[in-house]
């Protein structure tokens, strides 16, 4: 009876952490370029009471199922899932740079540190040097282009992301001002998260592979639009109640346990 309170409680834990993972997804349902969470489990050692196949006589019969009885559940991983969000249409003001990755990679962010961290979240600005940053003020790995508003009176970023300027002034256009590449994982999933939209490289995540926009599987680059959460609500409140009603099923497994209990130390009375 002590194996039913123990099992009954690995699965209260990992319900709670599913539901702190599916809570975190819905808060972030509004997030740009977020990638919603997933929740992995595994099924605990179990117990071998009666191996299967052994002999129950010494002409060589042999039981068809043996005796196995679990010691419950564990979450062993959180991971993220980075499916396509849905594109958003956002302002075409001259010197707006929203962009969003439409296909496979990441823009790259330098960091305070000079170290290089990965977003999915285009919604970037133009800092006062004239270069593009993100909404943190770290600069885009390529945005460097020095936007002068008394020169220039529209910012281009292409699908490939070659970046270009127009102008007033004779030639009309400038192009190949600046090009944008992005970043690859073999195993995305493996990215360590760090808040603020943005992800660091692990040894799980491999190294990445960098390209331009369109070429070698890299997905390509649309200006003035942003990329939604791929959070589905729907989905995610199915998948609440579920953990809910698995969580409400833990406890009576422990109520229902105890009372066994109770009813053994009262035998002796």
């Amino acid at each position: 009876m002590i194996r039913a309170l123990w099992t009954a409680a690995t699965g209260m834990q990992a319900q709670q952490t599913s539901i702190d993972t599916i809570a975190n997804n819905l808060a972030n349902v509004n997030t740009t370029g977020f990638k919603q969470s997933r929740t992995d489990f595994q099924d605990l050692l179990y117990a071998n009471l009666r191996p299967a196949g052994s002999d129950t006589s010494q002409n060589g019969t042999q039981v068809p199922v043996g005796i196995q009885l679990g010691h419950g559940v564990k979450v062993v991983g959180v991971s993220k899932e980075f499916s396509q969000g849905s594109p958003v249409p956002t302002s075409e003001a001259p010197f707006n740079v929203d962009m969003m990755v439409n296909g496979q990679g990441f823009f790259q962010v330098e960091l305070p540190d000079g170290s290089t961290a990965y977003t999915r979240d285009g919604s970037f600005q133009i800092s006062k040097d004239g270069n593009i940053v993100t909404s943190d003020g770290y600069p885009l790995v390529g945005g460097q282009v020095g936007v002068d508003p008394t020169v220039h009176t529209r910012i281009s970023v292409e699908q490939s992301g070659a970046i270009g300027f127009a102008t007033d002034q004779n030639p009309g256009y400038l192009a190949n001002q600046g090009q944008l590449q992005l970043a690859n994982f073999v195993n995305p999933a493996g990215l360590t998260a760090i808040g603020n939209n943005l992800y660091v490289e692990s040894p799980s995540s491999g190294t990445p592979t960098v390209s331009n926009p369109m070429q070698n599987g890299m997905g390509s680059l649309k200006q003035h639009f942003l990329e939604q959460s791929n959070v589905n609500m729907v989905t995610e409140m199915v998948d609440m109640i579920t953990t809910q009603r698995a969580y409400e099923i833990g406890t009576k497994s422990i109520q229902t346990a105890d009372t066994m209990l109770g009813l053994v130390t009262q035998l002796k009375r």
